[in-house]
């Protein structure tokens, strides 16, 4: 059976409300997480991801009451990141709603927690979340950054997604921070190198400003296209996408 790719709007969320910048600063307010997931989940978006942007660098776990209220009322895939360190924070998550785990920083931080996860829950709860940016002195190009962006390691990403599959990571959230918010499109190079080392699905995000920016980055290789800013702002619906996706020959829900 041919696989269909995912359409993924994604809640930056900060204090309990909706955020998002450009290149992970300026935050703004966007509203209310629970009521926009549900109006997305209304509009047929395959699942919702939720990322707690500010948990990792306030050393804090995330907001487990805004994921229990969203849960209680979207019946679509729920992913939530941000502040996860260890397998208990994992079946806390699950037993609020969560249906996937997204880890950075702490898997960065102790690599050995990657393959906990997937041992205790299965590598299909777990997502790596690589925030990635353009580094001319890795081999790949790219590097991976930590505390939603601030903070560069030497990691070369392509590296460090290997080796993360290897321990068990099943989907990789490939986020591109020289991209994100720009509303230029996806970084379809960084999706395309990914795409080369990942045996898992790859899920696309930053940078996606117009219907026609998703349909290039799954050609590019990404199971998925996730957006933030696009969705929230009112620019774009899930549907004038995901039609977009099917005049380029696309298999959508």
């Amino acid at each position: 059976m041919a696989v269909t790719s995912r359409v993924i709007p994604c809640l930056d969320v900060a204090a309990g409300r909706v955020v998002k910048g450009v290149n992970f600063e300026n935050l703004r307010d966007m509203g209310d997480p629970v009521e926009l997931a549900a109006h997305y989940a209304a509009q047929g978006a395959d699942e919702i991801t939720f990322l707690d942007v500010t948990a990792t660098v306030d050393e804090r776990a995330t907001t487990y009451d805004v994921v229990q209220r969203t849960a209680e009322q979207v019946f679509v895939p729920l992913t939530v990141g941000g502040g996860i360190r260890s397998v208990e924070d994992v079946a806390r998550l699950q037993g609020v709603g969560a249906d996937k785990i997204g880890v950075n920083s702490a898997a960065i931080a102790r690599p050995d927690l990657i393959g906990e996860i997937a041992d205790r829950f299965g590598a299909q709860v777990l997502v790596l979340s690589l925030d990635v940016k353009r580094a001319p002195g890795t081999s790949s190009g790219f590097v991976v950054t930590t505390h939603g962006g601030r903070t560069e390691t030497t990691l070369d990403a392509l590296v460090w997604a290997r080796e993360a599959i290897e321990r068990g990571a099943g989907e990789l959230l490939v986020n591109s921070i020289d991209a994100d918010g720009t509303r230029d499109g996806f970084d379809l190079e960084l999706v395309g190198l990914m795409r080369e080392v990942s045996s898992v699905p790859v899920i696309a995000s930053g940078g996606a400003g117009a219907a026609s920016h998703f349909a290039p980055a799954i050609h590019a290789g990404a199971d998925a296209v996730l957006a933030a800013s696009v969705f929230h702002s009112g620019l774009l619906s899930i549907s004038d996408v995901k039609d977009a996706m099917r005049a380029e020959g696309v298999l959508v829900r």
